[in-house]
Parts: C-alpha cells; sequence; structure tokens
C-alpha cells in the first residue's frame, strides 16, 4: 500500500463535458503515473448567454434563495460588511430656474476624498404636488452610459423626432434630463449623479472605468494597488463596487435632504444606470418604489467593466437579481434590443413570483419594441404613471412631459472657479480609494476575531459573527452543500491489470454540470479501518503512515486546463481581449471553487457513512484551499482534515490565469481564514507555524476545541 501511494501522481486534466473515450481505459498501473485526458475543455458562460429564471416552488424556498443572492451581491461589490458612511459634506449650488422646476449643482464625498457629482432637480416652490407635511418624494436617477451630459445630434434627434421616440426638439435633445425635468414637476425631488468617468467625475476616468483593454504598469505594483490589479481582485474592489458605494451614498444625500420624504424613496436608470438601479434595489432596503430600464434581461447582461465584478452572476442573472426586489413595486420595459424576450421569458416569471408572494399588480413590464435601446419619451411616459402611483402623487399630477429651455455646458458642469475640480485625479486617486476600502474591511473583519483577553461569552459573541460574515462570503465564493449520493452519477470505468491499483470511477453531479475521475484503492484481505481521500500531491507524513495498510484509498483526479509552456494547471479564461477577470468570473466559478465542487461530489460517492473515519488530505495552495472548504461544508462528515500549506497562501498569486486565484481571498483573511471556519472539527495543518495560525488558534478556543486544531512541521 505504502509504494503505491507514494507512486501515484494526480493528473490535472481538462474538465470534459462527457465521457471521452481515453477516460473509459482502465486506470494505469500504480507504478507510474497516468496519462493527461485529450484537451476537452469546458464552455464557459459568458455575459452574453442565456440567463433564465427558475421561480422556486415556494415562498420559503424564495426567501432562501433571496437571502444567499442578496449576500452575493454585497460580497461581490465589496460592501461585506458594509464601509463606514463618512460624512457627505454635501454642496449645492447656482441654482437655475425654468418652468415648473429648479436645478442645483451638487457635489459631495462618498468617501473621503472621492467626489460624487450631479444636478439636483426640485418642484418650483409654488408646485404642491407630492407635499406630504412640507416633504416631497426623492427619485434617484443613474443616468448609465452616455452621461448625465449626453446630447443627441442633429441627426439622432431627428431620427428621434420622427420615430415618435422624442417629441421636443429642445429638451428631447437631453433625454436623461427630460426625465429629472418632469418627475420634479410631478412634485419629486431628483437627483442625477455622474458615473466615473463621465461629465464631472473625472478623479477616475472613462478610459478606466468603462474603456480599460491593456493592463497598465502600475497594476504590478503589490505594494500599492489599483484598480485591476490581482491585489484589487483579491479584495474584491472593482469599478463595479465603487459604483455601488456611490449610489447607496447619493441615496443618502437624497434622504437627507430638508424637503425629502425618506420613506418615499424611488429609483430609475437606464441601461447601465439599469444596472446600477437592480442592485442598488437588491441590496438598499430604503426604495419604495422603482423602474430599472433597458437590463432587466435573459440575454446580454452588461457588457461593460462598470457592469461586472467577481461572482455577481454564477448561476444567476440580470432578472433573478431584479427579483430580489420583490414584492414592492417594479417597472421596465422591452426593447428592440437584448430585453426583446423579456414579454415571453423572464417578465412572466418576474410575475409568477410576484404573484406567489401576493402582489402581483406590483410589477410590469412594457412594451417598447418598436424602439431600439432607449429610455425614450415614449418609455418615460410608462414610467411616470407607475412612480405617480406608487409615491402616492395626487391624482391631478401631470403624467406627459412638457417642453423645456435646454441646459448650456456652462449650466451643467458642476465645478468652476468658486468650486474648483479635485486635484488628485488618475492612478494616485485609486490607490487612495483603494487603501481607504482594505482599511474599512480591515477594521470591520478584525473586530470579529476574538481576542485572548475576551471573556467565554464575548468570544462566542465574536465566533458567531465570524461565522456569519467571514463564513457567508466563502459560502459566496464556494456556494455547495455536501450532496446526497442519490444526486450523483456513479460509473465504473475499469479496473486496473495491476489488483492493487483499485478501480476507477467516473462521478457526475448533473445539476452541477461537474465530473470527476477517481481511483479507489481498497486493502486486500483485510477489513478497512479509514477512509483517507487524496487532493493533490499527498504529504510524506501521510505516506508513511503504517495505517494507510489497512485503510480505503480514495484519489480524485482534480481536473484543470495545462499551461502548454509549463504544464500547471490554469484557470480556463473566457475569450476577451480585454484584461480583466471580472468578464470571467462574473459568470463562472474560479477553479479551486471547482476542485471543491469535485471533492464533495467525492465525498458524497465513496466515504462511509459512519461506518470508519474518514481522512482528508491535501497539499498544494489551490488543492489545499478546496480540500479545507470542502471539509467545513460536509462538517462531521470529514473526520479529520490533514492540509500541508508550508506557509503558502491565495494572495501570492500572481496573475487571474493562476490555478489558485480565488477572488476575495484576501479580504477574508486568506487560508487562515477559511481554516477557521472548519472549528470544532479537527484539522491538522502541516508546514506552520503557530504565530502564523494564530488567528485559526483564537477562534478553535472560542469554540472550546482547541485540542482539535494540531501543528505538524513539514
Amino acid at each position: 500500500m505504502l509504494s503505491r501511494i507514494s507512486a501515484w501522481v494526480f493528473t490535472l486534466a481538462l474538465v470534459a463535458i462527457g465521457v471521452t473515450d481515453a477516460a473509459a481505459q482502465p486506470a494505469a498501473p500504480a507504478a507510474t503515473a497516468p496519462a493527461a485526458q485529450p484537451a476537452v475543455t469546458e464552455k464557459l458562460k459568458t455575459l452574453n448567454d442565456h440567463f433564465p429564471f427558475v421561480v422556486p416552488e415556494t415562498v420559503a424556498q424564495w426567501d432562501s434563495r433571496r437571502d444567499a443572492l442578496k449576500r452575493r451581491v454585497l460580497v461581490a461589490t465589496g460592501l461585506w460588511p458594509m464601509p463606514q458612511k463618512t460624512t457627505l459634506q454635501p454642496v449645492l449650488h447656482g441654482k437655475l430656474q425654468r418652468d415648473g422646476f429648479t436645478v442645483e449643482k451638487v457635489y459631495f464625498e462618498s468617501l473621503p476624498g472621492h467626489f460624487v457629482s450631479g444636478m439636483l432637480f426640485r418642484p418650483a416652490d409654488d408646485n404642491p404636488l407630492g407635499l406630504v407635511d412640507g416633504k416631497r418624494p426623492g427619485v434617484l436617477t443613474p443616468h448609465g452610459h452616455g452621461g448625465r451630459t449626453m446630447r443627441l445630434s442633429d441627426s439622432a434627434l431627428a431620427e428621434q423626432l420622427e420615430s415618435g421616440g422624442e417629441v421636443f426638439e429642445r429638451s428631447g435633445r437631453y433625454p436623461k434630463l427630460a426625465r429629472c425635468a418632469h418627475l420634479a414637476r410631478m412634485g419629486c425631488v431628483t437627483f442625477i449623479f455622474d458615473m466615473l468617468g463621465y461629465a464631472d467625475s473625472q478623479q477616475i476616468s472613462y478610459t478606466v472605468a468603462h474603456r480599460h483593454a491593456d493592463a497598465r504598469p502600475e497594476e504590478s505594483d503589490r505594494e500599492n494597488p489599483c484598480f485591476y490589479s490581482i491585489d484589487a481582485d483579491l479584495n474584491l474592489q472593482s469599478i463595479m463596487g465603487l459604483q455601488t458605494w456611490n449610489a447607496i451614498r447619493a441615496l443618502d444625500f437624497l434622504a437627507e435632504l430638508d424637503d425629502v420624504d425618506a420613506d418615499r424613496l424611488a429609483v430609475t436608470g437606464g441601461s447601465g444606470g439599469g444596472t446600477q438601479t437592480i442592485l442598488l434595489d437588491a441590496i438598499d432596503p430604503r426604495i419604495k418604489v422603482s423602474f430599472p430600464n433597458g437590463m432587466v434581461s435573459t440575454a446580454m447582461q452588461g457588457g461593460c467593466y462598470c457592469e461586472n465584478c467577481n461572482y455577481l452572476r454564477i448561476d444567476t442573472g440580470n432578472v433573478e437579481l431584479a427579483a430580489l426586489y420583490a414584492p414592492r413595486p417594479q417597472g421596465m420595459t422591452a426593447a428592440k434590443d437584448w430585453t426583446r424576450d423579456m414579454l415571453t421569458d423572464g417578465y412572466p416569471e418576474l410575475k409568477r413570483l410576484y404573484t406567489m408572494l401576493g402582489k402581483p399588480q406590483n410589477v410590469m413590464c412594457g412594451d417598447v419594441l418598436q424602439f431600439p435601446h432607449n429610455y425614450n419619451y415614449v418609455t418615460r411616459a410608462m414610467m411616470y404613471p407607475w412612480m405617480a402611483k406608487h409615491l402616492g402623487l395626487p391624482s391631478d399630477t401631470p403624467l406627459t412631459e412638457a417642453d423645456f429651455k435646454p441646459f448650456t455646458e456652462q449650466d451643467m458642469q458642476v465645478w468652476d472657479d468658486q468650486h474648483p475640480a479635485p486635484s488628485e485625479t488618475g492612478v494616485e486617486h485609486e490607490r487612495d480609494v483603494i487603501a481607504w476600502w482594505k482599511a474599512e474591511n480591515d477594521r470591520a473583519l478584525d473586530k470579529l476575531v476574538p481576542s485572548d483577553s475576551d471573556g467565554p461569552g464575548d468570544a462566542a459573541d465574536k465566533l458567531k459573527q465570524y461565522r456569519q460574515v467571514v463564513g457567508g462570503a466563502w459560502s459566496v465564493f464556494f456556494d455547495r452543500q455536501l450532496p446526497a449520493k442519490s444526486d450523483l452519477e456513479i460509473t465504473k470505468l475499469g479496473s486496473s491489470s495491476d489488483p492493487a491499483a483499485g478501480e476507477v470511477y467516473l462521478v457526475r453531479h448533473p445539476q452541477w454540470n461537474t465530473q470527476v475521475k477517481v481511483n479507489v484503492q481498497r486493502p486486500a484481505d483485510v477489513a478497512s479501518k479509514q477512509t483517507i481521500v487524496y487532493a493533490g500531491a499527498q504529504d510524506a507524513s501521510a505516506n508513511n503512515d503504517p495505517s494507510n495498510a489497512s485503510a480505503t484509498v480514495i484519489m480524485p483526479q482534480l481536473l484543470a486546463v495545462l499551461d502548454s509552456n509549463s504544464g500547471r494547471p490554469q484557470q480556463q479564461l473566457i475569450d476577451d481581449k480585454r484584461t480583466y477577470s471580472g468578464f470571467t468570473f462574473t459568470y463562472n466559478r474560479p477553479l479551486v471553487s471547482k476542485w471543491c465542487e469535485q471533492l464533495l461530489c467525492t465525498l458524497a460517492a465513496f466515504a462511509p457513512e459512519g461506518q470508519q473515519p474518514v481522512v482528508l488530505h491535501a497539499a498544494g495552495d489551490g488543492a489545499a484551499a478546496s480540500a479545507v472548504a470542502a471539509a467545513v461544508i460536509a462538517g462531521d462528515q470529514v473526520d479529520d482534515l490533514v492540509v500541508q500549506t508550508d506557509g503558502k497562501r491565495l494572495r501570492d498569486v500572481q496573475r487571474y490565469s493562476d490555478a489558485s486565484f480565488l477572488p476575495g481571498a484576501s479580504k477574508y483573511f486568506d487560508l487562515p481564514g477559511l481554516m477557521a471556519l472548519r472549528a470544532p472539527h479537527a484539522i491538522t495543518v502541516v508546514g506552520e507555524t503557530e504565530a502564523s495560525l494564530d488567528m485559526v488558534r483564537r477562534l478553535y478556543s472560542a469554540a472550546g476545541a482547541s485540542e482539535q486544531l494540531q501543528l505538524q512541521s513539514r
């Protein structure tokens, strides 16, 4: 037994969709390494695939799914836990008067040194609409791509006027401001704020926020990370996350105005602004009515850097993310773009969910299929009555737009001589934002780790919070439970001509669309005393354990793409020339997560049920993380976890194509943070010191399981 375990080398081969001829061959003799499988790659999901919404059968099932997805949105955008809200210090200036409404220029700090700019539309002083006890509804309007100040060209305006997409030559030239103006005439205080890189938001440029294609030299600086760097990914800091934070703070600004009723807040945005609306709806309970336009779709999910961040849409999509707002009132449209099928694919499912929740009247999808991608006059005319109804506006509220005198460039410009633009811009500003963000993460998360001075009650409380927050984040990364054996398809592929080499099985989980080839070696002529599962290259201490001679040894071949030059495993990435991890991992699990799936399937297929101890061994940074995660998920179904790290960490990766790249790992205490979630179950760690695992020790102590954590030298 010892020689065949020592000789076994795990094959890291390409993920196969079906069983290939090579996969069906008997296992190679134990004395030689099995050959790599043929190059059959996995079909990765992209932003242009199909993202159906499957409505759960019961309210209880939806409640559970909703809670998990809300956590996913917060984790993916880097807002789990939420950073501390600093003082906005808003400045309003340059008030302009128009027929029925006023406009002021606005800027405030969403975080220290980072400014959000925009325009605030208010009803005229003599307009009584919307007033209740001196306060009015507040409507936030993320503008989407094209910018707050987007101006239609003469030819584009003429085309819009001819098609009926717009009706006024003056105000119709500025469609994004037109909706703000009319909402103000309806009695709503309305704020439109700049997306990063648009109009007056230039601390991070348009190119960086929306057109970043080639990696910049500064992104390789591990000491001073900026956006798109590997360290930003490892801490889940993205342009999309920053824009989501800006939207939350913009809603704060609106809610804090003296004339705004914080109990009557609404949001409506189009295109990229529709994406922001969907996310804000999902995570901010203050919003009472919403109209996310142009992005609620089972088709294209948003093609910009600002609409993609790691983990966001794994096994979900924009329709289900929009469903997180249910049963509150939500409207949208289907146009001649990627939303064209919503009336038959997406909206019926939303209607079914709202009906199950007892509010079928609270969701609508308007038909504007005669128009391409838009938030035009016709679409706006569908939004206004929706807002009026659900914000409680009076019956005489005007729902038909009126023309207004356009604004000049100077009218729309927030920064001027008296209000100069912030001086810090570019990479230095990115670095300051990233540093503030990380400091906020560290401050909030460090509080969750017990100290040696904590009493038993305080330590237990911190352990509970740690499991909720840190454990909640890792559950997003792996997002699996130990399957039942009945969930699996187990096929015996053959036996080696050498009886000692065991049997080979293919284990498939059809629902997860994953599979793993497993070698099972049972002791000859003796009853098995334990089951040992190896993930990655096994360590020498395990090989020298004489108890292996009477153990059942299970060796899954963890699957991966092999680098053509080095032969080492690497991430499979989508075919996109743009350098950003989010275009792959917004939709697809990282390799470490896939390995965890394969280990869970292996455990479910072959680990005995309470008949004998199960020991899981792992070595190598990526394999170690997947094994720790599998053991955390399996709980007491794994009696002992032996993991060899040699001090390596997931943060050591150099690029997001590395096999061990796991977005967010650094933020949540890296591999030790995951190990601590194993408490109170047994874990033996090889190649670490007491100092390097001090945090793990404290959490095991808080769980009353100090003796279950063991350290061994290499």
